[in-house]
């Protein structure tokens, strides 16, 4: 019986894990479409604010006075931010390949994008060789999981039969 249940859960991990390659992939694609987006919206500033004769940090200094302008020139750092945040993520991300993504889960932090991704993601039977890959590791560490979680169940088990409690 227990062998059974660590083979399930490291099945259920396999098919999991199996999928963050063509998802990170989808991922890449979207942050890629929210850089192209972002740069057009930065260049739009910084080319009117140099047809005023200023530069961008003038331009957002200018921009006070009024909450609609103090609310405009605080969406615009967030813009620059989200910006520049997605520029190192896809940067580092489109160097990595399929697999190396795995180790870089903390790339994947821009919300909007993770989660219209999710949104749009479709759970299919990995047939890369890094989806592959990708289940082979899910199913080494599902079987290592359900061995640890097996050791602490009996662990507890002979603890509460040595306590008197079962």
């Amino acid at each position: 019986m227990i062998g059974l249940l660590r083979l399930a859960l490291a099945a259920v991990v396999a098919a999991l894990l199996s999928q963050f390659p063509a998802f990170s992939d989808h991922y890449v694609q979207r942050l890629g479409g929210q850089v192209d987006a972002l740069t057009l919206v930065a260049q739009d500033f910084d080319a009117s604010a140099a047809r005023a004769d200023m530069t961008r940090v003038e331009a957002l200094a200018d921009l006070s006075g009024s909450a609609f302008r103090d609310g405009h020139r605080a969406d615009m750092l967030r813009a620059f931010g989200r910006l520049d945040r997605a520029q190192a993520d896809l940067a580092m991300l489109r160097l990595a390949g399929p697999l190396e993504r795995m180790v870089l889960p903390h790339r994947l932090r821009d919300a909007d994008t993770l989660r219209a991704t999710w949104a749009d993601f479709r759970p299919a039977l990995p047939l890369t060789s890094s989806g592959l890959i990708a289940a082979g590791i899910g199913f080494a560490l599902g079987w290592m999981l359900a061995a640890l979680l097996g050791r602490l169940a009996g662990r507890t088990r002979r603890r509460d039969e040595r306590l008197g409690w079962r």
